[in-house]
């Protein structure tokens, strides 16, 4: 039969739980955890409205949450910052999760430790993770009942760790050199949770889907995104990995609502550009879709249901590697050319930038936005630079 068919069947007999052309992601914890198309003429990424206020403009206190340097082994260089959804276990709502990238020598590509920091200035790190499976730490989503997804850049690895910091369980292939993750939250009732992976060595982008009626399985639904072969931190490609659903930043769940919106945005440091996937709950086969050269071009398989456009390519972009989402639905990257953050509405309208960092070397290499509406808003990044985890608030 057709994978054209059998993706017909599945819908039609609701195993994907979701209504046709949207298939379901995200969940609660893990209890284990046809003919080429060019994007020309498919469905786009869903844009929300416009809201062009810029947040970063009303972001005029930057204050330092504490030391990213692990107690116990002097890990450092932090990458991937994480807002905990709930209380559960050892970590509490508001709480956050940072990646160490470098051990206590500075030597990139060699650290080992998950970060845990209490959300106010001068916060103390605890260790919440430490093990050479999550070496060259640089992801760390969570999902909706506080299940948190490591990955290693050097170990080629992501694993699943619970609420009390403990490794319940590793996940290699389609996994093949991780640079960053990023979770999708459970978009319909009993959906399974997504969490994404995007590969440094082959440009590759892996959906893992846990949870609910989920596979518990990843696979390569992405490839073709541009890379610079770079080693430890010079390595860039698909990553900046962010998922919009219409929920505020650190939601457990999609709003239950007909027809929401499904748009993963990848950042790809080595075309400098911003990449949206429309109906990205729907990518259920292998490479489904192909980003050309240069991310300027998609192919889709299955392009009336999901494919990929441009939302911002060249300047002020420069080696972007981070990204969020704001409340509002806007995007916030960060380049590691220049330690700028780039704000942006998903039809690429540019609102503001803002240099976080003076320093020539590379170092903001994580972000993560909190709040419910514009006035509450605020941002989390780490800095490299520095070993530091800071907050941009009102």
């Amino acid at each position: 039969m057709l994978f054209s068919n059998v993706r017909a069947a599945l819908l039609a007999a609701g195993v994907l739980l979701a209504a046709s052309a949207c298939n379901a992601t995200g969940a609660m914890p893990s209890s284990a955890p046809a003919a080429n198309a060019d994007a020309g003429g498919s469905r786009a990424a869903v844009v929300s409205p416009a809201d062009t206020e810029s947040i970063l403009k009303l972001l005029k206190k930057d204050v330092t949450i504490g030391s990213t340097v692990d107690p116990a082994n002097g890990d450092m260089g932090p990458r991937a910052v994480t807002v905990v959804q709930y209380n559960f276990g050892k970590l509490k709502k508001g709480q956050l999760l940072v990646c160490n990238f470098e051990n206590s020598s500075g030597t990139a590509g060699e650290g080992t430790t998950i970060e845990q920091f209490d959300p106010v200035a001068n916060s103390k790190a605890t260790t919440f993770f430490q093990n050479s499976k999550i070496e060259g730490c640089d992801g760390d989503a969570i999902d909706g009942g506080d299940q948190v997804y490591g990955t290693g850049f050097t170990s080629k690895v992501m694993v699943w760790i619970n609420e009390k910091g403990q490794l319940k369980k590793s996940y290699g292939s389609p996994i093949t050199q991780p640079l960053g993750n990023g979770e999708a939250p459970m978009l319909y009732s009993y959906s399974p949770e997504l969490v994404f992976v995007g590969n440094a060595d082959t440009g590759g982008v892996d959906s893992f889907s846990f949870g609910g009626y989920s596979s518990g399985h990843g696979k390569e639904v992405i490839n073709g995104f541009d890379v610079n072969k770079g080693s430890g931190g010079s390595a860039l490609g698909p990553s900046g990995i962010a998922y919009w659903c219409g929920a505020p930043p650190g939601s457990g769940t999609c709003p239950q609502k007909k027809n929401p919106p499904d748009t993963l945005y990848v950042a790809d440091g080595a075309c400098n550009a911003v990449v949206a996937v429309s109906h990205a709950s729907a990518l259920l086969v292998k490479d489904e879709i192909t980003i050309g050269s240069g991310c300027a071009k998609f192919t889709c398989k299955y392009p009336t249901t999901t494919c990929a456009t441009v939302v911002k390519a060249g300047s002020p972009l420069d080696k972007p590697v981070a990204q969020t989402l704001l409340p509002n639905g806007n995007l916030i990257v960060a380049n590691t050319g220049n330690n700028t953050l780039v704000e942006m509405t998903p039809a690429g309208q540019v609102l503001d930038t803002m240099v976080v960092d003076k320093s020539k070397t590379p170092g903001i290499f994580g972000l993560a936005a909190i709040g419910t509406k514009d006035s509450n808003t605020a941002l989390f990044y780490t800095d490299t630079n520095t070993n530091t985890l800071h907050e941009l608030e009102q």
